[in-house]
């Protein structure tokens, strides 16, 4: 059996993205709400290991509460903790958001930075949240991969890494780079609809005819 990425069939990354582009359209979506760059550099940090439903509800008042990036600079830790607290691990989040603020401000005169290298020197910020505001903020072409998009780039033939920056690595060998940011909300959106981690509806997902993980349990 060929080696990954050897075993990986151009027209069928063609026919997976077409698919995709048709059930899903072509707009760049960001599914956290936010007014400025620095909002939504927030609003990733918590999200980590939280919903974007609940970021969406926390921030609806986190910013009006600190409206401005000093407010949260300048913000008590054991207030700011109260704040999130319906988040998890609101004492890190809470700790690290004042940290990032605060050299936002003192390096970077309050702008969120462009580079990777600039960004995952801020508190709290890796190489995930740092290829979302790249994508969202910039439209630098970017792979961001959460669960959603590392589950479902191995049941579609992809990638076989379990790394994160393995799997950034091989996504960007095989999809085309117009696709980047797209393939990121596309695999998260299919993973909150058919391709969902606890219960798939494989039956219905339109892409169960490219879907190797599929073809391989009806083999």
């Amino acid at each position: 059996m060929n080696k990954w990425p050897a075993m990986i069939d151009g027209d069928h990354i063609k026919r997976v993205l077409n698919c995709l582009d048709k059930a899903y359209g072509t707009e760049l979506v960001c599914y956290l709400k936010h007014e400025t760059p620095w909002q939504l550099l927030i609003a990733v940090i918590l999200s980590a290991q939280c919903t974007d439903e609940r970021v969406n509800i926390v921030t609806k008042d986190l910013f009006v509460k600190y409206d401005t990036l000093q407010k949260f600079a300048d913000a008590d830790l054991k207030e700011l903790e109260k704040d999130i607290h319906s988040i998890g691990f609101y004492h890190n989040k809470a700790k690290n958001i004042i940290a990032c603020a605060k050299r936002l401000i003192e390096v970077y005169g309050g702008e969120v930075p462009r580079s990777l290298e600039d960004l995952t020197s801020l508190a709290g910020v890796g190489r995930k949240t740092a290829n979302v505001i790249r994508g969202n903020v910039y439209n630098d072409p970017s792979i961001v991969v959460d669960t959603h998009v590392k589950r479902i780039s191995k049941k579609l033939g992809f990638t076989n890494e379990e790394e994160p920056v393995k799997v950034e690595k091989d996504l960007m060998q095989v999809i085309p780079k117009d696709h980047w940011i797209l393939i990121n909300i596309h695999l998260i959106t299919l993973g909150r609809s058919f391709c969902k981690a606890r219960k798939t509806d494989c039956e219905n997902c339109f892409l169960k005819e490219e879907c190797y993980s599929r073809r391989n349990e009806n083999v």
